[in-house]
């Protein structure tokens, strides 16, 4: 495997480990927000297929032809980051899809150090090349899906990657509020 396929396989399986959090969940619960900022799975999901067209797309002169008008001056604020009634969950997935696909047509044509030019980035690091972009997308999306992580853990207490992920321990309800509390006895004996 070469370093352009292990970017992208990296990229790729941060993005699905992000869309499976919207699995088994009501249309209200992918949508709901959790904390202040707002933070909710769909928009998570709806950002990152909008940055990737941005990075993987504008920023190598190949437009997806894909439409954001979540992005325009007349937008909502932060219309990147949740998902008005009439953006339904399929059609969030789908723009992902279609982010995807772009994006990794991208990956395909270009030589990891082909050039790029981030506007948003300003004057003094705006020159970029694609191995750059595939690695700061790819720290993204996966900082993306641990947001995503812990929002679902707020949902429904769900956890990784499901029953079988080998990096969740495996406890039950009484385990968790065990381990919970441990946790809390530490952080308060530390603090006096």
């Amino acid at each position: 495997m070469d370093q352009k396929e292990h970017l992208s396989r990296y990229l790729t399986r941060s993005r699905d480990d992000l869309v499976r959090k919207l699995d088994g969940l009501s249309e209200y619960d992918v949508r709901r927000p959790l904390v202040p900022s707002g933070t909710n799975l769909l928009g998570l999901v709806k950002h990152v297929a909008t940055v990737q067209l941005g990075y993987l797309g504008d920023v190598f002169g190949r437009p997806s032809g894909i439409e954001t008008p979540w992005l325009t001056d007349e937008s909502e604020p932060e219309a990147d980051l949740w998902a008005t009634p009439d953006e339904s969950r399929a059609f969030v997935v789908d723009l992902l899809q279609r982010s995807n696909a772009h994006a990794d047509e991208t990956v395909r044509a270009l030589s990891l150090d082909a050039p790029g030019d981030v506007p948003w980035w300003g004057p003094d690091r705006r020159a970029v090349t694609l191995h750059q972009i595939l690695v700061h997308l790819t720290v993204e999306t996966a900082r993306h899906a641990g947001h995503a992580d812990v929002v679902r853990e707020l949902i429904d207490g769900g956890l990784g990657n499901g029953p079988a992920d080998p990096n969740v321990p495996d406890r039950d309800a009484d385990g968790w509020r065990r381990h919970h509390d441990r946790v809390e006895a530490a952080a308060r004996a530390a603090t006096g």
